[in-house]
């Protein structure tokens, strides 16, 4: 309640204040706000040396006792980009982490970042905590395409998968307005807080209300990272995951396929692609949502997830 208290403080003061310049006072209110989120969703922050010698930060919480769902934010995110619907999920074993090259993990400039060497870092960690067998992956933009290439790699071990604006499925083309830019038009590269203002508003149709003088702070990640993240992009945008798909189909791996219709990061026709590749999967496309379903619309976003596990667990429910 104390801390309760302390964050809804200060988000009226950075309300009041109004500076888009990040200072010592805004980024540590921020701070504290972020670390709100997280105590509500009852989530810890933990790390993870990998082999490489690399640091990877992760979220972890909910049910510590039931199965694993591994969570993989996208391009340009970080792990507390599920942290809010992280509370409504509470009844699953929750791991979200920084993928390598993101928010708080390490940013070694000569790694490979395509979804096969994300895939083998986050199976890395979670054989390291013991639970790498029979879990539920779950991914938005680009982390879909990891959490694709992760059941690709491992389908004996994946049990269901949750693709949320899923990047990799490139045959669907991109956004005539994301065709051959160079790194200085690209929106999805931030510059400066003024690009990140409008990142937000692109990669959601409606979205939440956050101050522009978080929103400053959370930019100055973008913006430090910019080089890496132009290297990152173009392996992204190189890195096809439909044979992979098949593999996923091959395995008969459940899937659940959820799209936005106001979508103007990736063609929300992508999803019918997805679903002609792998048809086992279930498709729900969503109105009044853009990229980030689990941002944007996190009781309908959790609600279907749910109702998509309680699913899985009545085919598995043997007959009577």
């Amino acid at each position: 309640m104390k801390l309760m208290r302390t964050s809804l403080a200060a988000l009226l003061t950075l309300f009041i204040v109004g500076c888009t310049t990040p200072n010592t006072f805004t980024v540590a209110t921020t701070q504290k706000l972020v670390q709100f989120e997280r105590v509500r969703s009852d989530l810890e922050t933990k790390d993870f040396t990998l082999m490489s010698g690399d640091k990877m930060v992760y979220l972890e919480g909910g049910n510590l006792v039931g199965e694993l769902l591994l969570l993989v934010h996208g391009f340009g995110g970080n792990k507390d980009n599920f942290t809010r619907i992280a509370n409504k999920l509470a009844g699953y074993h929750l791991i979200i982490p920084d993928l390598l090259g993101f928010g708080n993990s390490s940013k070694p400039p000569q790694e490979d970042y395509r979804a096969d060497a994300q895939a083998q870092r986050l199976h890395e960690l979670l054989q390291a905590k013991g639970v790498a067998s029979a879990i539920h992956v779950g991914g938005n933009s680009m982390g879909g395409s990891i959490s694709v290439a992760y059941a690709a790699m491992y389908p004996d071990s994946v049990k269901s998968l949750w693709l949320l604006d899923s990047g990799g499925f490139w045959s669907a083309g991109l956004r005539e307005e994301f065709l051959d830019l160079d790194p200085d038009d690209n929106p999805l590269l931030v510059n400066n807080t003024e690009d990140y203002f409008e990142l937000y508003q692109l990669v959601m149709y409606k979205p939440p209300y956050i101050p522009k003088t978080v929103q400053a702070v959370f930019a100055q990640e973008n913006i430090a990272n910019r080089d890496l993240q132009v290297k990152i992009i173009d392996q992204v945008l190189e890195d096809n995951v439909e044979a992979r798909a098949k593999v996923v189909a091959k395995y008969n791996i459940p899937t659940l396929i959820v799209w936005g219709k106001e979508d103007k990061v990736l063609k929300p026709e992508t999803a019918t692609l997805m679903a002609e590749l792998m048809p086992q999967a279930q498709v729900i496309m969503m109105d009044d949502v853009g990229h980030v379903p689990m941002v944007e619309a996190v009781k309908d976003t959790a609600n279907d997830y749910r109702a998509f596990r309680a699913g899985l667990k009545a085919v598995e429910l043997p007959s009577e």
